[in-house]
């Protein structure tokens, strides 16, 4: 009888455990878009990842493959200069990266700015907002990802309003 008991109450306690613990997580579905590649390469954003964040900004995941450069000469790794920044030694020859590089940006769609909070799964503390500076891919990623997010950027006598009205 106290063997039975037993048997029941770790029973009980294992599946009171299992039920309790915590369900692993799954990483949703990647929806890569791709906008019109540029010279400088082509870029994804993940429509899976849009983010809106409590003042407004949108968080997105990006992905940048850069144009393919003219093969290595044949005697490239022999004749590496030495670097300075690598104190005098010679660099190898880069590896180009397949499928480039992972960007979460943080984009304020209503100033037409953005930012790189992580690179390549990196977090990038306090990094500065930019314009988009004509790159066309940037911009590209930046259009697409506010317009399928509904938040489309102020047209231009609103920000101008805007502009008047906090100076001074």
């Amino acid at each position: 009888m106290k063997r039975l008991l037993t048997l029941v109450l770790l029973l009980a306690l294992g599946m009171i455990s299992a039920l309790t613990l915590p369900a692993p997580a799954l990483a949703g579905p990647v929806n890569w878009i791709e906008v019109e590649p540029s010279a400088e390469g082509r870029q994804w954003w993940d429509e899976g990842s849009l983010r809106i964040s409590k003042s407004g900004t949108l968080s997105v995941l990006s992905r940048f493959q850069p144009a393919a450069a003219a093969p290595p000469a044949a005697d490239a790794a022999t004749d590496a200069e030495p670097d300075a920044a690598a104190g005098g030694r010679a660099q190898p020859p880069a590896r180009p990266r397949i499928l480039g590089d992972l960007y979460v940006m943080e984009i304020d769609c209503g100033q037409q700015l953005y930012r790189d909070t992580s690179v390549n799964g990196l977090p990038r503390w306090g990094a500065p907002w930019q314009p988009l500076g004509g790159d066309a891919l940037i911009g590209a990623v930046v259009a697409e990802s506010c317009a399928a997010a509904g938040l489309q950027p102020l047209p231009p006598s609103a920000e101008l309003a805007l502009r008047s009205a906090a100076k001074p």
